[in-house]
C-alpha cells in the first residue's frame, strides 16, 4: 500500500528553524514526484516545494532561499529544512506523492485530487512573532 507520513512540525519563534520529514512506504521516490504543500486557515492548499522523480527540485518564491530539500534514499525519506521562519509560514504542512506526472500548484484542500496522488495527514507548523 502506498503511504506517506509527515512529521517534525511544532512551534517556533520567528527566525527559528524546523526540519520536516516525509517518509514513504510502498514505493520509492524514483517512482513518484514528491511535493510539499501547506495550507493556512481560510487559504488554499499551495505547493511550496517539489522533488521530481528525475531529481530536479523546485521552490516557490515565498520560500526560496529559506527552505531546502534533502533526501535519504535508504530511509525513503524526504526532508524539508525550514530556516528563518516567519509568522506567514504558519500552516499545516503536507507531503504528497504523485504518480501521474504532474503535481498541481494549488487546490482547495490538501487531499487527493486524482487516483495517482497520495497524501499524508499533515503536520502543524506555528511561528510566533
Amino acid at each position: 500500500e502506498v503511504q506517506v507520513a509527515e512529521s517534525g512540525g511544532g512551534s517556533v519563534r520567528a527566525g527559528g528553524s524546523l526540519r520536516l520529514s516525509c517518509t514513504g512506504s510502498g514505493f520509492t521516490f524514483d517512482d513518484a514526484d514528491m511535493g510539499w504543500y501547506r495550507q493556512a486557515p481560510g487559504d488554499e492548499c499551495k505547493l511550496i516545494s517539489t522533488l521530481y522523480k528525475d531529481g530536479h527540485e523546485w521552490y516557490d518564491a515565498a520560500v526560496k532561499g529559506r527552505f531546502t530539500l534533502a533526501r535519504n534514499n535508504p530511509e525513503n525519506t524526504v526532508y524539508l529544512h525550514m530556516n528563518n521562519l516567519k509568522p506567514d509560514d504558519t500552516a499545516k504542512y503536507f507531503c504528497a506523492a504523485d504518480f501521474g506526472g504532474r503535481l498541481v500548484n494549488s487546490a482547495s484542500e490538501c487531499a487527493p485530487y486524482d487516483q495517482s496522488s497520495h497524501w499524508g495527514q499533515g503536520t502543524q507548523v506555528t511561528v510566533s512573532s
